[in-house]
């Protein structure tokens, strides 16, 4: 690489993962360089649309509000669909928001750009082809053109991570532990989105939606759920549904996003919206159960690489940001130690094991999986039996109402008990 004589860490990946871990090495006075395969920055990656703005602040203290931010989230609503009902949620804070949405590709940019500020070297159109090694070490990368030696590598390279697999930190990804997102993102002006979603000023909505893909021909449900985003001019409208359901389904993820954008509580806000791009993602389920080895001889694993993410509360992005930069803390160490061993990069997943994601992770461990086992409950009976209770309470008729609710109770208490004992043992175990 031009004007570098001298690598101390290489980074794969220039997302957010892979730009926190770059920005604390050069924090650290030592030479980095960051690779990316995109031509344009940001522009191979896509989620739903927000980021948690502590992480970014903590990256970035002095530059954060700077971030081009679309709108900050001041809505989180939950929606409960039956085929033609719904029954909400809606929580509207008062206090400055947590997150805020950004599209991806001027995000992912302006990050870059804090990043080569700081010091970091950016090489883009660039495709790690190969890990080097040295006696099971590692000690660089070979691209098209040139092999790069450093002391220590970081892996930020997304999802499939396929150089991670081939040290070995991680197994190939199974269908039942990926999450396929797809969504389709529009164009409407400012004020229809405000005058839709009862927003003012720069204020966000993010919507999940629970339930509304079944049919009649609908047996099992998917493990899916629906979100929908705010932006300045633009909605985003997606789903994120389990691979292996997809497949055993035998659908596309294009026939379940049109099943919910037919839905009768989504078609008011897509009126006069235009359809402008459609995108797909793969997201790790972020079981704990299987969290990879974090670190080899010369080389640690950083963000969606190491299948970090917290899918019960859609945190993905502060992730990355937190773990590339307790993996720059730990490069920082062996480089100024000339030892990159694991013994020295094991003070990574030492770092992670202190940290509220590792904590947090550990805590929902058997959230995911048992919200995948009730599925046919989650997504089909409980909004049903929502449905059922307020239009009993909303009907106005000749029959007494104790009648109705003692009716009502008797026969939601019989459906529900066999879920009692999984959700009262899943919740015992977040509080632990």
């Amino acid at each position: 690489m031009q004007n570098v004589e001298k690598i101390d860490v290489i980074v794969v990946g220039a997302g957010p993962a892979g730009v926190a871990a770059a920005v604390t090495v050069a924090r650290g006075g030592k030479t980095v360089v960051m690779i990316d395969r995109a031509d344009l920055a940001g522009s191979k990656n896509m989620f739903g649309g927000a980021v948690y703005l502590n992480s970014i602040k903590d990256l970035f203290p002095l530059t954060w509000e700077e971030a081009p931010y679309e709108s900050y989230i001041s809505q989180n609503r939950y929606s409960f669909l039956t085929e033609s009902s719904s029954v909400e949620i809606n929580h509207k804070t008062l206090n400055y928001p947590s997150a805020a949405t950004v599209f991806r590709p001027k995000f992912d940019a302006w990050l870059i750009e804090q990043a080569k500020k700081e010091g970091v070297f950016y090489a883009p159109k660039t495709t790690v082809r190969a890990l080097l090694l040295d006696d099971k070490r590692v000690i660089g990368v070979r691209t098209d053109t040139e092999e790069l030696k450093a002391k220590v590598v970081i892996l930020a390279d997304g999802v499939q991570s396929n150089l991670a697999q081939t040290l070995k930190l991680r197994k190939p990804i199974k269908p039942k532990d990926l999450i396929l997102s797809v969504k389709e993102t529009y164009y409407l002006e400012n004020s229809k989105i405000k005058e839709r979603f009862n927003l003012v000023g720069n204020q966000g909505m993010l919507c999940e939606y629970f339930g509304g893909l079944s049919d009649d021909k609908t047996t099992g449900y998917p493990f899916a759920m629906g979100f929908l985003y705010t932006f300045k001019n633009h909605i985003s409208l997606g789903i994120g549904i389990n691979a292996e359901d997809l497949i055993k389904m035998k659908k596309t993820p294009y026939e379940l996003l049109e099943r919910l954008k037919a839905h009768p509580d989504i078609i008011p806000y897509l009126d006069d919206a235009r359809s402008i791009e459609y995108s797909a993602h793969t997201i790790p389920e972020g079981d704990f159960h299987h969290l990879p080895k974090l670190y080899t001889n010369g080389a640690m694993l950083v963000g969606d690489a190491a299948g970090l993410i917290n899918n019960v509360h859609f945190e993905g992005t502060n992730y990355a940001i937190y773990s590339g930069i307790l993996a720059g803390e730990t490069a920082l160490e062996a480089v100024k130690s000339n030892n990159a061993s694991k013994k020295v990069l094991s003070g990574y997943e030492k770092r992670f094991k202190k940290s509220f994601m590792y904590k947090d992770m550990r805590s929902y461990r058997n959230v995911v999986p048992m919200l995948r086992k009730m599925s046919n409950s989650i997504f089909l009976k409980y909004p049903k039996k929502m449905d059922e209770f307020f239009t009993l309470f909303n009907m106005v008729d000749t029959i007494p109402r104790a009648v109705k609710y003692r009716d009502f109770a008797f026969k939601t208490a019989k459906s529900v008990a066999p879920d009692i004992p999984k959700i009262a043992k899943t919740v015992l175990e977040v509080l632990k």
